[in-house]
């Protein structure tokens, strides 16, 4: 367990022939993403401009009032192109299977997945529940309907 956790979050492996892969974990205590593995059993090949929905061989039961978010992981996006491509995904707290992750190569070449390869990285986020109310009128702010760049490029 992790020292000074927030909280737990119930995880379960789902096919024994991936048990030797990590749990997600965090690689430093400063870590606030931890890493989703590959659960393939053959290397997948992603082509440039090509999708692919990768398994991570686990489900997770989020505590309600939390959701966990699928995030990519900096080293792939940047020396390969390969990006989560709804970043960042969303697990509800009602969600119990299999957590997938959909990478896209925006890279020039193809990138080969291997078993046990981190391909993203995992928050667990606290989030409020909306109580949405129907009004004539919005209160007034100073940027009022500005947005897409309205302050400028600089």
């Amino acid at each position: 367990m992790i020292q000074n956790a927030d909280v737990t979050v119930e995880i379960k492996r789902l096919d024994p022939a991936f048990d030797d892969l990590p749990l997600p974990r965090y690689m430093t205590p400063g870590s606030v993403g931890a890493d989703l593995y590959a659960a393939l059993s053959e290397p997948l090949t992603i082509s440039p401009g090509k999708r692919a929905l990768v398994p991570s061989g686990i489900a997770v039961a989020v505590p309600h009032g939390y959701e966990a978010q699928v995030r990519p992981r900096s080293g792939l996006a940047w020396k390969n192109g390969v990006t989560v491509l709804n970043a960042p995904g969303t697990i509800d707290s009602d969600y119990r299977g299999e957590v997938k992750v959909i990478l896209i190569n925006l890279g020039e070449e193809d990138f080969i997945i291997q078993r046990g390869e981190r391909i993203a990285q995992m928050i667990i986020a606290p989030v409020a529940i909306a109580e949405w109310q129907q009004v004539a009128e919005l209160s007034e702010t100073s940027r009022s309907a500005g947005g897409f760049g309205h302050t400028g490029n600089r």
